[in-house]
């Protein structure tokens, strides 16, 4: 159920939450245009707070809005799959070895605390399920103690969420997913015991076989016809 507007700092926010929220669970598919007014009616509130929240989510890469305010769900491109890819093979690896050298007792217990609310995603993921993987992470990202790079690898969770669903489309194996379960519990225990060179590698590797790959390697054969 949604939450009223009146809990949030302003109209445009709640907003802002509901159209995201709406877009990350695949609940507005990508590349649907945007009837703002039935939107608007769903959300409870006019369509001038919802302009105002589809701006922002414009600046954030989710919706394309043209000269005549016609809108819609930004769709998924193959370019920036990779793109996405590419920066996260050079920056989480360079997250983790940092946080090897610069965590505390405190990034620890909370690194291990998000993992303990994780389990492998299916195929159609909830938004809370998607939230908790990208907390774990972001507890990694904040034990490197580097402002610039948090915010960095934080700015592209947002659109690399909806390649991940895109990617369960295809059912992995459970040997994979318990890989993957295995890998998030190593990177703790390499970060926890200061070994930057192993936790940086693992990462590297966990970013190559990732959902992200994964839907580099769809969007791309969808492209060429393969």
């Amino acid at each position: 159920m949604s939450q009223p507007a009146e809990l949030f700092e302003t109209k445009s926010d709640f907003a802002y939450r509901q159209v995201r929220d709406r877009i990350l669970s695949g609940e507005l598919q990508p590349g649907a245009v945007i009837q703002q007014r039935e939107l608007a009616g769903h959300i409870g509130i006019s369509t001038t707070p919802l302009r105002e929240a589809l701006r922002r989510l414009k600046s954030e890469g989710l919706v394309e809005l043209d000269a005549h305010r016609d809108a819609r769900i930004s769709p998924l491109r193959a370019e920036e799959a990779r793109d996405l890819l590419e920066l996260r093979k050079s920056l989480d690896p360079l997250a983790a070895g940092l946080a090897a050298q610069r965590r505390t007792n405190a990034d620890i217990q909370a690194m291990r605390a998000a993992l303990a609310l994780i389990e492998p995603l299916p195929t159609r993921p909830a938004v809370s399920q998607l939230v908790a993987h990208r907390n774990f992470h972001a507890t990694v990202y904040r034990a490197s103690h580097n402002d610039l790079l948090i915010d960095s690898l934080e700015g592209l969770w947002d659109k690399a969420d909806r390649y991940r669903r895109m990617a369960l489309q295809t059912e992995r194996t459970q040997a994979a997913r318990d890989q993957k379960a295995h890998e998030h519990q190593l990177l703790i225990d390499l970060i926890a015991a200061g070994d930057t060179d192993r936790a940086a590698a693992l990462m590297r590797d966990h970013i190559d076989t990732s959902l992200g790959a994964t839907a580099v390697w769809r969007l791309g054969h969808e492209t060429t016809g393969e």
